[in-house]
């Protein structure tokens, strides 16, 4: 079916703009066949990767969902895509489709065949028929009704793998964008703001006052006179439980040996380079010296204007003669020089036209539709050619006889600069043969098509030096000796028994010791700024507390880890809570001394006296309001704002208050109130607090969703 191969062809925009209405924060993976993941033997384990609330994510369904959202993302041109990333995307989103899809069929929520084909009929443009221009009118540039009729009536007797095309983009994109568009406007709908809510609001904003106060900072005690022991931790874990929630993992430290090239091999590479400079300055063919001699660039024989050089020693080489030789040099992790070939005035701006004649269009470089074979394509190019020269209208060649449909229109003109995108031999042609060429050539653009084209190039404008530079390059690479003698170092140390020789080891040999304070978890697939180390992981989980583990070969490291410790599901102990924790108890520490210094009875003189902190003022502005925490000129201090409009510290001053930079004593001199809003005022602060409800919702609803839910994970089985 052609509309099913265009979606594949050109579907991944139109799927993108679909899910642009989807489920926040997650990515949409549709399914195709192939199986990346575990081999047979974990395949008698179970059938599933995990459960959404007791309804399986089954791992044949996952699998090709992983393997389409890899494939997907090659096809795209992200070459180094991870495949442990996809595979982390598309379980997020496996599970985040069935927590959103059971909220929204308890609230009745669906997405009917109606709907869809509603959707398929109109201009929306999501619509991926929309990207068939034969779907299309061309009188009204809309969808003709009847095509769209045909197609989704075609749609509808698709079987198999035309089916499955069809489920997995269309319909199930567009199920979860309406659905989740239906969601969000209940929840939108649901935001409420009550009467009594704007009458305390309103009073909390147009109250305000005028104080008097002395803090008294945390900083007048030294840390080091203060100690936090375990159990302080812990008894402060124990009373905030909720906080502190830990999920079971473990913890490890490890050592990374470089693999990348040490001082030798960076002289090694500039010897090798220097040695060809005679050679290629008397070579005169640049192409079979630098493919002869190893080069790690091959021989560009395209110009590059001189305005549009690039490169550190630009200045260097476009000064040389042709024939001149720069270098040795180091650019770019590689030892160059460069010989200047050929030199030019071209122009960086041209017109030209032409005629193509389509052999087949390509996919990936490969094959994916034979237009004509390739001598018929030749004979009519020929034929075109000679046409035109004996005096046809070359605008009625274009509209007869092309197979370019953006340039039927241009009588088949086209303005081109330097740095268009064309096919090599309709690029050399157009800027490095003179105005007034004419000429058939053969044009291959390998995502595109390949084809004749005849072309006429009519003018050509800004003129300047060009050049033409072979570069002859070695890459500064580690060698077998730099790897092998790295891989030992590890070796040694993986040899250790337990952690304490580990340490011993490390600090006997200088080595440094990474120390990863999160926890991993049983899925992670990264330690940190350590990614495909998923490895490492999978031993961790193996392995008791001491454990040294083998030497893992990581990106270009060699490493060596040990086990520190295994943490279990709860709440932290004192060891992992103290980095969090060690602060706050000290902090209530040291406003326990500064408060018992200042006395049963506090006044600003013994404050004054004892820690010679001076009486400050706040409010005067009618800044201090108390539906703000802020105090200007003072910071964030919620508790000191309380007592701002306390009217007991109207007559006295208040008692010590802990605030968030030290120990406060605070003087009410005045409450006031500021006149009422105007309606207008009234009603733009109601729809800013409607806005900032519906903002709430919107960002924690999932968070919610998922929380209620009870999710089991067992990819690790697997992976």
């Amino acid at each position: 079916m052609q509309l099913i191969q265009t979606i594949r062809d050109k579907g991944a925009a139109v799927v993108i703009a679909v899910i642009a209405l989807s489920l926040i924060g997650f990515l949409l993976m549709d399914a195709k066949s192939g199986n990346k993941g575990a081999g047979g033997f974990f395949n008698s384990l179970s059938s599933n990767v995990g459960k959404v609330d007791g309804d399986p994510i089954e791992k044949a369904d996952f699998d090709k969902r992983v393997n389409d959202a890899y494939d997907m993302a090659k096809q795209n041109g992200n070459n180094n895509v991870d495949y442990n990333t996809i595979r982390e995307q598309v379980w997020n989103q496996a599970v985040a489709e069935k927590i959103f899809y059971k909220e929204a069929d308890k609230l009745g929520i669906d997405y009917t065949s109606k709907e869809l084909s509603a959707f398929l009929a109109s201009d929306e443009p999501g619509n991926p028929l929309l990207q068939q221009p034969d779907m299309v009118d061309p009188a009204t540039g809309k969808l003709d009704p009847v095509k769209v009729a045909a197609a989704i009536s075609n749609m509808k007797k698709a079987k198999d793998k035309q089916k499955e095309a069809i489920e997995t983009q269309i319909i199930e994109p567009q199920k979860l964008g309406s659905t989740s568009q239906k969601y969000f406007s209940l929840l939108n709908a649901a935001a409420y703001y009550p009467t009594w809510m704007k009458e305390r609001d309103s009073a909390n904003t147009k109250s305000f006052a005028n104080i008097s106060y002395v803090n008294i900072p945390f900083n007048v005690i030294s840390d080091s006179t203060i100690k936090v022991s375990d159990d302080e931790i812990n008894d402060y874990v124990a009373k905030h439980k909720g906080l502190f929630k830990q999920e079971a993992g473990r913890v490890i430290s490890y050592v990374a040996f470089s693999q990348k090239p040490n001082g030798k091999d960076t002289a090694l590479a500039m010897e090798q380079v220097a040695a060809q400079k005679e050679k290629l300055a008397a070579d005169s063919s640049p192409a079979a010296f630098l493919a002869r001699n190893g080069s790690s660039k091959q021989f560009d024989k395209d110009f590059v204007w001189k305005s549009k050089m690039k490169g550190t020693y630009k200045d260097s080489i476009i000064a040389l003669p042709k024939g001149g030789v720069f270098g040795p040099y180091l650019e770019d992790g590689s030892y160059n020089i460069a010989k200047v070939t050929d030199i030019k005035q071209l122009a960086d701006s041209v017109k030209c036209r032409h005629i193509l004649i389509k052999i087949a269009d390509l996919k990936n470089g490969q094959l994916d539709k034979e237009i004509r074979p390739d001598s018929v394509a030749k004979k009519l190019i020929d034929s075109i050619a000679a046409a035109i020269k004996g005096g046809a209208d070359f605008n009625e060649m274009v509209l007869k006889y092309s197979d370019d449909p953006g340039s039927k229109g241009t009588k088949g003109e086209y303005n081109f600069n330097y740095n268009n995108n064309l096919v090599d031999s309709f690029y050399r042609t157009v800027f490095y043969e003179p105005a007034g060429t004419k000429k058939v050539v053969l044009g291959v653009d390998r995502n595109n098509y390949v084809g004749y084209h005849y072309i006429e190039v009519m003018e050509q404008y800004k003129f300047e030096p060009a050049y033409q530079v072979a570069y002859y390059s070695k890459d500064i690479t580690a060698s077998p000796a730099t790897i092998a003698a790295s891989n030992l170092e590890a070796t040694k140390l993986s040899a250790q028994k337990n952690g304490k020789e580990f340490d011993a080891y490390i600090a006997k040999n200088g080595l440094q010791k990474i120390s990863w304070p999160a926890a991993l978890k049983e899925n992670d697939f990264s330690i940190g700024q350590l990614p495909g180390a998923r490895s490492v992981v999978k031993w961790a989980f193996d392995a008791d507390p001491g454990d040294v583990s083998e030497v893992f070969n990581i990106e270009d490291q060699f490493i060596v880890a040990t086990l520190d410790k295994i943490q279990k599901e709860g709440v932290q102990d004192a060891k992992t809570a103290r980095a969090s924790v060690d602060g706050v108890i000290r902090q209530n520490k040291k406003s326990d001394i500064i408060i018992k210094n200042l006395g049963d009875n506090p006044t600003f003189e013994k404050a004054t006296s004892t820690y010679k902190q001076e009486v400050k003022t706040a409010g005067a502005d009618s800044s201090i309001v108390f539906g703000s925490n802020f105090i200007k000129d003072f910071g964030d201090e919620p508790r000191v704002v309380g007592a701002a409009f306390n009217k007991e510290n109207q007559t006295k001053v208040s008692a010590p208050i802990q605030g968030n930079s030290g120990v406060v004593l605070v003087k009410v001199n005045s409450i006031g109130t500021k006149p009422a809003d105007t309606p207008e005022a009234a009603a733009s602060i109601i729809t800013q607090k409607k806005a900032s409800l519906r903002n709430q919702v919107s960002a924690g609803w999932f968070d919610g969703l998922k929380n209620q839910a009870t999710i089991k994970d067992n990819r690790s089985k697997y992976y």
